[in-house]
């Protein structure tokens, strides 16, 4: 195969041609490539299109996307602009073969509150359970908490918040922890229904251009994770499509041993005890396309549900949140967090560590570090979404090779509602990209999906301008980086957390021909908002055309 377009960042004009065999990039040069080319090779002809590598997502939860956008009852802001109207789509969904009905989407934020009121009564005799927006929240209905035997008794778990009514009755609303007392009891979907999901969602994906992606979270403890559709039964279904040579995304995953609330080292141990992480490696899966990569560790939860660790007050009930890891005060979960990472380490796996508080942060930071002993950048543990009291701990990402996996599209998503929880200081100071490119910490740009969008474009703008809903032009607030930073944030930066930038995330010889192809040239600097004007129009991994123009959909796409 011959790829003939433009390379972003060459001189302006400038065609080059890239020879691909056997899976990898041979040669990136000028007509000299083309000597190579005999009636048995494919011609690829971008017509000066921009030849990306392929694009790398590097937090996107992939089985709960593929269940939101192909299984799940759509409820976001978009399907329902008010709690009246969620309803009336529940109202009108028919019941799942298991007899539930699965919804997701709603977002607090936008449709304020009376979320478990419109949902209490809905569908009397049918359980019904609404996932929110972020996977920290669901509502669930009366028939739900009846089949869960939730009662004003049951007591909220560790890391979890159970809403109750003044008389002590639940509301039918739960937080982060509290989920699996609802998820636990939810049929498990069948392994049939999640295949088809994963393969249609794979063709939207590389549709995007999306060739690579990191799962960040599977096995035991995601029962109360987003839908709950992330367990075990998920990485049999991963292997199975490996195996058969179905998976042509190259997919990093998280294995969790514990949900959103309540994580120990026990737990922790004894999942690494369980020998899960050899799970694909003794099936003879070629780890360069499905591979475990570590293990996801919830410190704290978010700033919207009050579960954020902060070291200052915020939000409307002016407190600091707390880690939700086990332990009765701060010093024991300090403690237990110490150990949690100090077994992932020891197992020679990555820690990928969701914190979203300035003190669950640097408390993750420091729990690194100690685990590391001198052995920093070994295993590339990384902080996952991170907030900061300032900027000056951002060195000791880059001194300890500790990565930063950040989401731009849900601080643009969040606008001045989340600016609201977090104060404007605290929300100028979310995400600081440009003081992380400074100093030279390996961060990355990523969907979160189905949190956000799986619109890279998107994400890049976001990262760029530091826009949000409310103000969507540039912000100039100092914290935006470049469009060349951007593309690397979801290309070559991306492949280093995933130990693999010696194989893809770069356009040049030796690397994995994972490509992306635009319709137009690659924008200038300082024009980025032309970046919305281009398109996929071809899409190819491991030398492997994946996507191409027929197979472009009416709608569904960007």
């Amino acid at each position: 195969m011959v790829v003939n377009g433009s390379l972003p960042y060459a001189q302006t004009g400038a065609r080059f041609n890239i020879a691909v065999s056997g899976g990898r990039i041979q040669r990136v040069g000028g007509m000299d490539v083309l000597e190579a080319v005999d009636a048995g090779t494919r011609v690829i002809d971008a017509d000066g299109g921009a030849v990306l590598p392929g694009i790398n997502d590097a937090h996107l939860h992939f089985f709960s996307s593929a269940m939101v956008r192909f299984g799940h009852l759509n409820v976001d802001s978009q399907a329902a602009g008010s709690w009246a109207a969620v309803a009336k789509l529940i109202e009108d969904c028919p019941a799942g073969a298991d007899g539930w009905i699965r919804a997701h989407g709603w977002d607090e934020l936008h449709l304020g509150p009376g979320g478990p009121a419109a949902i209490d009564e809905c569908r009397p005799g049918i359980p019904v359970v609404a996932f929110d927006k972020t996977g920290h929240q669901l509502l669930a209905n009366r028939t739900a908490l009846q089949r869960a035997g939730i009662t004003a008794s049951t007591p909220a778990p560790a890391g979890g918040i159970l809403e109750r009514h003044d008389d002590g009755t639940p509301t039918g609303k739960f937080v982060d922890g509290a989920m699996e007392l609802m998820t636990r009891v939810l049929p498990n979907l069948p392994p049939g229904t999640m295949r088809s999901a994963a393969s249609q969602f794979q063709r939207f994906l590389h549709a995007q251009g999306i060739t690579s992606l990191t799962e960040p979270g599977l096995g035991p403890g995601a029962g109360g994770l987003l839908d709950g559709s992330g367990t075990t039964a998920a990485l049999d279904v991963l292997a199975d499509l490996a195996l058969d040579g179905t998976l042509s995304l190259r997919i990093n995953t998280l294995l969790l041993f514990a949900g959103t609330g309540g994580v120990s080292a026990a737990a922790v141990r004894a999942g690494l005890e369980s020998g899960l992480q050899q799970t694909f490696r003794d099936k003879g899966i070629d780890p360069a396309r499905l591979r475990i990569a570590g293990v996801k560790v919830f410190a704290d939860g978010t700033p919207r549900s009050g579960t954020a660790w902060m070291s200052e007050p915020y939000g409307h009930s002016c407190k600091h949140g707390s880690l939700v890891v086990a332990g009765a005060n701060d010093a024991e979960r300090v403690a237990e967090l110490d150990e949690i990472i100090r077994l992932i380490e020891s197992a020679e796996l990555q820690a990928g560590i969701h914190a979203t508080g300035d003190a669950a942060t640097a408390a993750a930071v420091t729990a690194v570090i100690r685990a590391q002993q001198g052995r920093a950048g070994t295993n590339r543990h990384y902080i996952i979404h991170g907030s900061f009291a300032s900027n000056a701990s951002l060195p000791a990402f880059a001194a300890n090779s500790i990565g930063y996996s950040t989401n731009p599209m849900i601080r643009f998503g969040g606008g001045a509602m989340l600016e609201g929880i977090l104060g404007q200081e605290r929300f100028r100071r979310h995400q600081p990209l440009a003081s992380a490119a400074r100093e030279g910490v390996k961060f990355n740009l990523a969907s979160d999906s189905p949190v956000t969008t799986t619109d890279w474009r998107r994400t890049m703008l976001a990262a760029i301008t530091r826009a949000t809903v409310d103000h969507p032009g540039p912000v100039h607030d100092g914290e935006g980086v470049g469009l060349r930073q951007a593309l690397a944030g979801m290309t070559s930066l991306p492949a280093w957390q995933d130990h693999a930038e010696h194989m893809k995330g770069s356009v040049r010889p030796g690397m994995a021909a994972d490509l992306c192809i635009l319709d137009g040239a690659w924008p200038n600097d300082d024009e980025p908002d032309e970046l919305m004007e281009r398109h996929v129009m071809w899409t190819v991994s491991a030398g492997q055309v994946v996507h191409e123009p027929a197979a472009v959909p009416a709608t569904g796409f960007f």
